[in-house]
């Protein structure tokens, strides 16, 4: 099987349990990103976000990863270049001082517009120039 199968198959791959261990990590990270949300909008004295951010960060990753085992067409899809987009906003966090609050609230303007897109707009390929489902 080549590179190319591997991460884009022709049918999406499934597990036992699949449905569970996204419910649990799309959980994993609601409870990030409200935590992250408290600390920056209503500043703690200490570092208590940063918890937060480490759940939000890693919970993103294993989804990402979760959808790019089942079927790497999102990663070509305007739903996944958004998510990817959130993840490199999300990292820059720690290195960018001053810009928690604007970066923060940029992740969740992204997660809205995307989340409540039209199936057109979330299966948009920048790459094809249109919406695509398979490759």
């Amino acid at each position: 099987m080549d590179l190319r199968h591997l991460v884009f198959p022709r049918e999406s791959r499934f597990f036992p349990g699949q449905r569970w261990v996204n419910i649990g990590l799309r959980i994993l990270h609601l409870i990030g990103v409200t935590g992250l949300g408290a600390g920056f909008l209503y500043p703690a004295a200490d570092s208590t976000w940063e918890l937060y951010y480490s759940v939000t960060l890693y919970s993103g990753l294993g989804l990402s990863m979760l959808y790019t085992w089942c079927n790497g067409i999102w990663l070509v899809q305007l739903r996944g270049q958004a998510i990817l987009l959130k993840l490199l906003l999300l990292f820059l966090i720690p290195y960018l001082p001053g810009l928690e609050i604007p970066l923060f609230l940029l992740v969740v303007v992204i997660s809205g517009l995307i989340s409540h897109a039209t199936a057109n707009v979330r299966y948009y390929s920048l790459i094809h120039r249109r919406r695509i489902e398979s490759l």
